[in-house]
Order: C-alpha cells, then sequence, then structure tokens
C-alpha cells in the first residue's frame, strides 16, 4: 500500500537507488497539570467527577461543567449550581428525545448557535418540588435510566425544572457545543447518552473565561478539556473505520484508494489520493450521485465534476467520495420523486419541499474524520458550496481557501445551476447566457 506523505511530517534521504522515509512528529505543546486528555476525561466521568469544558474562542469562549448523569451525585451536582448560574441542563441524544417524547421548546429555533432546546422536566417520583440539587440530581438520573432502557415517558412529567438539549447526530464532528461534547463524553464512557451541563460564571455573575476557569480547576483537582481536543480525538478513533485500502487506475492518473465505513450512519465512503500530500492539500468533497455520476445525467453538473476534481488533484490531492448524500441527502428513490415535482415546474429547492424533505440533509463529520484519519487538519477546498466549507470548518478542519469547480454546465441543468446559486449560495460559475441557452 501506499504511504502517505506529509512533507511537513517526514524526512526522504536517498540511500544508494532507495530512499529513506523518517517520519517527524509534530512538537506537542506543552500541557499543564490540569489539562485533560479524552481517556482521562472519560475516567473521571466515569467516577461520579466533572469535567471543566471549554469550546472555540470564536464561538461563545466560556467553559462549560459537565457531569454523566449516569454517575452524578447529589453532592457534584450542588458543587455545579454553586460555580455556575445554576441553570442545569440535560444534554441527550436525539434517539433518546424521541423515545422519551420531549419535543423541541419551539418550533422556530431563533438561538444564535442553534441549541436544541426541548420541553423541561422533572422525575416523576421521588422529588419534592423539584428544584434543589437532589431532586435535579434524580431527574438527570431518571434520563440516564431512560438511556438504559429503564424509563421511559410516563417516569417524567412536563413542565419541570431540568432543560433538556437535544444533542445533534454526529456529535461535535457536526456540531461544536457543549451540547454534543456532554453526549459523546457519556457515550465513549460507556454510559447512557445523557449529561448534565451548566455555564461557568464567576462570583460577580459574569462568564468566566479560560485563566480563571483553569484556576478554579487547579483548585478544585479538576480538569479541563477543550472540545477542540474533543473533536480531534474523534475525528481520528470514533467516526469512521478504515476497511480496505487498494490502488485505482483512472483516466486522470492512478491513485491509492482507501474505503471506510461510517460508524454512525453505516455509508461507505472512498478516498482516491496521490501517494504525496502537503501540509495543505486540494481537497475535493463529493457527494454521492448516482444518476450523474455512474449515467451521465445532465440534469446536474455532479458526474463531469467529479471528473474535473480528480484532474485537479492528480498533481497532489484527495477526492473524498461521501456514499449516503444522493439527492443531497434524500436519497436515490426521493430524489427521483423531486424530479417528477421539477418536470410539473417546480425548481430543485421547492421540488423537495413540497414533499415534505429537507433542502439539505447532508453533514460533513465523515469528510472530517476521513481527512483526520489522514493526518489532515488543513486545506484548499475545491467547491462551490459555501454550506460545504462551513460544515467542514464546524467539524474541526481549516478550510484556508476554497477554489470554484466549473465543470459539467448543460441546457438542460442551467435552470437547475441558477436556483443553486440564486437559493443555495452556490459560487457557480456560469457561462455567459449568450454561451449557453437554457434547453425549453
Amino acid at each position: 500500500m501506499a504511504e502517505i506523505l506529509r512533507f511537513d511530517e517526514v524526512d526522504v534521504t536517498p540511500v544508494g537507488a532507495d530512499l529513506r522515509v523518517t517520519a517527524r512528529p509534530r512538537a506537542r505543546a506543552h500541557r499543564a497539570a490540569v489539562d485533560l486528555d479524552v481517556p482521562a476525561a472519560l475516567d473521571a466521568l466515569r467516577a461520579g467527577r466533572p469535567v471543566l469544558v471549554t469550546d472555540d474562542a470564536d464561538r461563545e469562549n466560556e467553559g462549560d461543567i459537565v457531569l454523566a448523569a449516569d454517575t452524578l451525585t447529589d453532592e457534584w451536582l450542588a458543587w455545579t449550581i454553586r460555580h455556575s448560574s445554576g441553570y442545569v441542563c440535560a444534554p441527550l441524544s436525539g434517539e433518546l428525545a424521541d423515545r422519551l417524547e420531549l419535543p423541541l421548546m419551539v418550533p422556530d429555533n431563533r438561538d444564535p448557535l442553534r441549541t436544541a432546546y426541548t420541553i423541561t422536566v422533572d422525575a416523576a417520583t421521588g422529588v419534592g418540588t423539584g428544584i434543589s440539587a437532589a431532586d435535579r440530581a434524580h431527574t438527570l438520573r431518571t434520563l440516564a435510566a431512560a438511556g438504559h432502557g429503564e424509563a421511559g415517558p410516563a417516569d417524567l412529567i412536563r413542565p419541570g425544572h431540568v432543560v433538556p438539549l437535544r444533542a445533534r447526530d454526529g456529535g461535535v464532528l457536526t456540531r461544536r457545543g457543549h451540547t454534543e461534547a456532554a453526549v459523546d463524553l457519556c457515550r465513549l464512557a460507556g454510559l447512557a447518552p445523557v449529561g448534565a451541563i451548566a455555564e461557568l460564571v464567576n462570583d460577580d455573575g459574569t462568564m468566566m473565561r479560560t485563566d480563571a476557569i483553569r484556576a478554579l480547576a487547579e483548585r478544585s483537582g479538576l480538569g479541563v478539556l477543550t472540545i477542540a481536543d474533543l473533536a480531534a480525538w474523534r475525528r481520528s478513533h470514533d467516526r469512521v473505520e478504515l476497511v480496505a485500502e487498494t490502488r485505482i487506475p483512472t483516466a486522470q492518473g492512478e491513485f491509492a484508494a482507501r474505503g471506510y465505513r461510517d460508524l454512525l450512519t453505516g455509508a461507505e465512503h472512498l478516498v482516491l489520493h496521490t501517494d504525496r500530500l502537503g501540509p495543505q492539500p486540494l481537497v475535493r468533497v463529493h457527494s454521492e450521485c448516482l444518476t450523474g455520476d455512474v449515467f451521465g445525467s445532465q440534469r446536474c453538473d455532479c458526474g463531469p465534476q467529479l471528473d474535473a476534481a480528480l484532474a485537479e488533484v492528480a498533481a497532489g490531492g484527495l477526492v473524498v467520495h461521501l456514499g449516503g448524500h444522493e439527492g443531497r441527502g434524500v436519497g436515490l428513490l426521493d430524489k427521483l420523486r423531486a424530479y417528477a415535482e421539477q418536470d410539473a415546474g417546480a425548481d430543485t429547492v421547492q421540488a423537495q419541499t413540497r414533499l415534505g424533505l429537507p433542502v439539505d440533509a447532508r453533514e460533513y463529520g465523515a469528510a472530517a474524520a476521513i481527512l483526520g484519519d489522514l493526518g489532515i487538519d488543513r486545506i484548499s477546498l475545491l467547491s462551490n458550496n459555501p454550506a460545504k466549507a462551513a460544515g467542514l470548518t464546524e467539524a474541526g478542519i481549516e478550510v484556508a481557501e476554497t477554489r470554484p469547480l466549473r465543470a459539467g454546465q448543460h441546457p438542460d441543468n442551467l435552470a437547475y445551476l441558477r436556483t443553486k446559486a440564486a437559493r443555495l449560495g452556490h459560487r457557480t460559475l456560469l457561462h455567459p447566457a449568450d454561451e449557453l441557452k437554457e434547453r425549453a
């Protein structure tokens, strides 16, 4: 199998007619005593101790106390309330929220970070007013019991004093929030996918920032974990599984090929890459499109874009082909149903909304995980779609630049391309109107 060479990580020395490749590990930043790696954070949660989790400086730039609902004690929840605003939330998986019949608090979420609050709850039995630390701890443990199948909707009353938060599928690889971090940590610890979180505040009520959070951790004998570190760990350990490696000759050149299984969705993903990748490789993240990639459909530009991308990365780069993205994530059969709506006059956005389908159901956590597995965290992205760059950035990949990809424009897809540009924000480089006429 071809070895992936990163120019900033290896030394290549001629030895006679051969080459000697010596890996040069990146220098590690100094870790203070309060800094936790992910395995240590998981041990703390299993032991019932909190972890202080900080997010990115360009997000909230705040810290949350995170506990596992499975193992939390009344005493640690009381400590949490004393060092926070007292507003205790319970992040939980979307699947568990559905099982417990916990709808979102409002249908139109205008929270800037799209935190998915559900209706509030108390345990149906074993609590007094519901507001004390002991009462809320009992409610949180009831939610954890539901995560093990030992409690259900009837074991909760609504409204209450604990605020469940619905975590996004894919965890911190799709949304880098404390909600997703808490559920990821609980799941990785082998516990119920239910946490308890509260935002750290200073004694004067202002939000606690990094230096104060680290000082509190040191005084309290606790550890600090960043969401960035959790996302990096998951990208290399948790989202995808490398199943096969081989080589594939194509019309654009021979590529090393890697096949991955998505541990979250079960989808199968393929990467074609050159043997040498620089510190900022050119990357095309290509969504599966059977009709365009295989049958050459001219209703879209997918097939020509794939061919053009392979040609562009052949000098040094890779194409990540994501399964499960057919029809912007709705699947092949629903895509064909949407085509029928377009035949009746709808555009590509109207067609999917008329059918009750999401306009774009794709997420790019798997692509970020694959890039992480390849040791890549900074890329030049070959794409016209700003949502793709945003999704990769949200999942922890630095998109240093985006390059447009102009290919596959045809009279049969001109209206489709115009709609993507006008309604979905794609930076599609359309030919001048006098070069290409839409087919009537």
